[in-house]
């Protein structure tokens, strides 16, 4: 079984980790648009940034392994473990990638977490029926995409606001430099959450894949090779950038001050930390922008591009039932060979 398994198996996890490597040229812009938009660091200096510490996240989950519960969620939690099969892996995989390039073409900064989702349930769904689907899984995914950029906005207008006070009475020289700082320091975090939340992501489609192939065995769980694999690829899809996302997230939406900048990323990082611990897979890019748009708005309302922000909004509708629909499609040419 193995030996028949095992070219359609490396096949299908190269296409993972294309998809991760997409998702992390995709989503580069989210750790580091606000530095690029606040002139804190060069384009190509911010790019690299963000690469080493999406990577850096794979020593954290070395540290405390009980963060690849979002790889769990992934991987058992959205479609029944047992129904996965190479045909609904590659049918979901297909349906996110293509939902990553029409946005990033397009410039929107769309969820490649919520486009796998919807690949997964999509061909799971074509494969399975309704019945294959977990809905404890897939109900806190879907409130996540609520919650997330909303209590993002109002942590980030609530950090605006308590750091304001907090250097109301020191010198504007004295507290934009150690604004810059701090803005420096929350995108490293906010970089290093990302990779946590987002690599687990392909790390748990890889691994219900070789649980579907008899590869692996047991209780559900993440192989070291798995997941240094994953951290990789999105490390070096990030340093390809993903300039049209960067300019949406970074200057189109709001302009922002350093001060606005740190308190937008310490706000996402914080959001996502969360929701890894608690294995939601939520959306990075709806999260930084909810407080994006928080801490525009805590300066005045008036300042959020509210047209750009509701574009984007109508991006993350309809993501999961695009990425669904075309996942069950390509599952459905698999059961033709």
């Amino acid at each position: 079984m193995h030996d028949l398994a095992l070219p359609l198996l490396i096949g299908l996890i190269v296409t993972a980790l294309a998809f991760d490597f997409l998702n992390g040229l995709h989503d580069a812009a989210n750790s580091i648009a606000t530095v690029v938009a606040t002139r804190l660091l060069k384009p190509v200096h911010a790019v690299m940034f963000a690469a080493v510490f999406n990577f850096a996240a794979y020593f954290l989950t070395l540290a405390i392994p009980s963060l690849h519960a979002v790889a769990q969620t992934i991987g058992q939690g959205l479609i029944e473990k047992n129904l996965i099969t190479p045909g609904v892996v590659f049918g979901a995989l297909v349906g996110a990638m293509f939902w990553n390039v029409v946005t990033w073409l397009k410039g929107i900064p769309s969820s490649s977490s919520h486009a796998l989702v919807g690949g997964i349930i999509g061909a799971g769904v074509a494969h399975a029926g309704i019945g294959g689907i977990q809905w404890t899984g897939l109900n806190k995914t879907l409130v996540a995409i609520v919650l997330s950029p909303v209590l993002g906005m109002f942590l980030s207008m609530a950090i605006m606001l308590a750091t304001s006070w907090m250097f109301a009475r020191t010198r504007n020289h004295a507290a934009e430099r150690r604004l810059r700082i701090l803005h420096l320091i929350s995108a490293g975090t906010l970089s290093l959450s990302h990779g946590l939340n987002d690599a687990q992501k392909t790390m748990g489609i890889i691994t219900v894949l070789l649980f579907s192939t008899g590869h692996l065995t047991g209780k559900f769980a993440v192989p070291h090779w798995v997941a240094l694999s994953c951290y990789t690829a999105m490390g070096v899809g990030t340093l390809t950038g993903g300039w049209k996302i960067i300019e949406t997230m970074g200057s189109r939406i709001t302009k922002l001050s350093q001060h606005q900048g740190f308190s937008a990323s310490a706000g996402g990082t914080v959001m996502l930390f969360t929701a890894s611990l608690f294995g939601i897979p939520v959306s990075t890019t709806h999260t930084i922008t909810g407080c994006v748009i928080g801490a525009g708005t805590a300066r005045r309302a008036s300042a959020v591009r509210w047209g750009v922000a509701q574009n984007v909004v109508v991006a993350w509708v309809i993501t999961i039932p695009a990425s669904a629909a075309v996942g069950a499609l390509f599952y459905g040419v698999t059961t033709l060979f």
